[in-house]
């Protein structure tokens, strides 16, 4: 614990630290059962109970009507990019729309593309994927298999604060960084999915939110572990799950509905970490410089730049030091990128906040 350090990474990432402290009481022997819930089967009562728990909490959480299924899979978004046009769109002889607002939509369009005809109804690389359309910018086909985007681009720190109107087309949405962060209406979509690593759980699970009758359109003729219908009806343990993983999963939406008391107050504490760093950066006369319009920015991903690639290596070790780790920007953007998930404490983003202060009056 003296050797903690508040780690702002965009994933894997921060995990609350009673959920660490459960695990780690627990994994020796799950009370009950005798032994590690790395060792039991994935087919034991014991899992059962795991894996049940699980998702009743995150119906519970996002109040999931009763038509649709929660599956835990595994590959995280980037088979979900494949996975969803190869059951949806692949032999439904209609395209798919796709919202192109950062990277991860990026990719995912290109995934897309290997399975069937895509429409790109709007691609913000023009605007250096500072901003998301307005719904008069949007090209959609109303026939479309389904409209897909991410409603949180992570390197980018873009955030959708209200979902696309698609009509009666399937609203697909890549919710990996930003689940759990705010309440969200289920019935608007038709999909929406979230690896775990960033607001979920460890890296290895991905949880996918499937409307029945999209199930229904898996082609049987498509490989087991790619075929929704499959992977449903055999309650996501058609092979060994990430049971580990799943367990972890059950632990976290416990922190939330218990420890934080639902979404609403998740959301409230969210914006206000947010805030904080927002406000050191609109306050230091240019010395920081966010990347996302006011109007986008995302509450989960805080990207900004300092005057100099110098300045931004020096902030970085800097920081370290006093405990500020893992600030670095993705590869393919440089700069620096602040993290702040469900689960980095307040403490965390007033340190950086304060820490921010004092290096701009220091090198500015």
């Amino acid at each position: 614990m003296q050797d903690r350090v508040f780690n702002f990474s965009a994933g894997p990432a921060v995990l609350p630290l009673s959920v660490l402290q459960k695990a780690r009481e627990e994994l020796l022997c799950l009370p009950g059962f005798g032994a590690s819930v790395l060792e039991i089967s994935h087919r034991s009562k014991p899992f059962e109970a795991i894996i049940s728990a699980a998702e009743e909490n995150i119906r519970k959480l996002l109040a999931i009507p009763s038509n649709y299924r929660v599956l835990f899979l595994q590959g995280g978004a980037i088979l979900q990019f494949a996975m969803i046009p190869m059951n949806i769109l692949k032999g439904s002889g209609k395209s798919a729309d796709y919202i192109v607002t950062g990277s991860w939509s990026k990719k995912a369009l290109s995934e897309g593309k290997t399975q069937g005809e895509c429409n790109v109804a709007w691609d913000g690389k023009d605007t250096q994927f500072k901003r998301k359309p307005s719904a008069g910018e949007l090209t959609l086909n109303p026939n479309a298999a389904y409209c897909y985007f991410c409603s949180n681009e992570t390197i980018e720190g873009i955030q959708w604060q209200a979902e696309p109107d698609t009509g009666d087309v399937p609203l697909v949405c890549d919710s990996s960084s930003d689940i759990f962060c705010r309440p969200v209406d289920v019935s608007k979509y038709g999909i929406l999915y979230a690896c775990a690593q960033k607001n979920v759980g460890p890296a290895g699970v991905t949880v996918v939110i499937i409307r029945d009758d999209l199930v229904a359109k898996s082609d049987d003729n498509l490989p087991s572990l790619l075929n929704y219908k499959k992977l449903d009806a055999a309650k996501s343990l058609l092979n060994t799950p990430p049971c580990f993983a799943i367990y972890m999963v059950k632990l976290v939406t416990d922190w939330l509905l218990e420890e934080v008391g639902g979404l609403e107050k998740m959301y409230a504490i969210n914006k206000e970490k947010a805030s904080l760093l927002y406000g050191v950066i609109d306050a230091s006369n240019g010395f920081y410089t966010g990347h996302a319009e006011k109007e986008f920015r995302s509450i989960m991903n805080v990207p900004f730049r300092l005057p100099s690639e110098e300045l931004d290596k020096k902030f970085q070790e800097e920081a370290k030091t006093v405990g500020l780790t893992t600030l670095g920007g993705h590869r393919s953007v440089g700069g620096l990128r602040a993290s702040i998930y469900n689960a980095m404490p307040r403490e965390g983003v007033v340190k950086l906040a304060a820490f921010m202060k004092d290096f701009a009056k220091k090198n500015g």
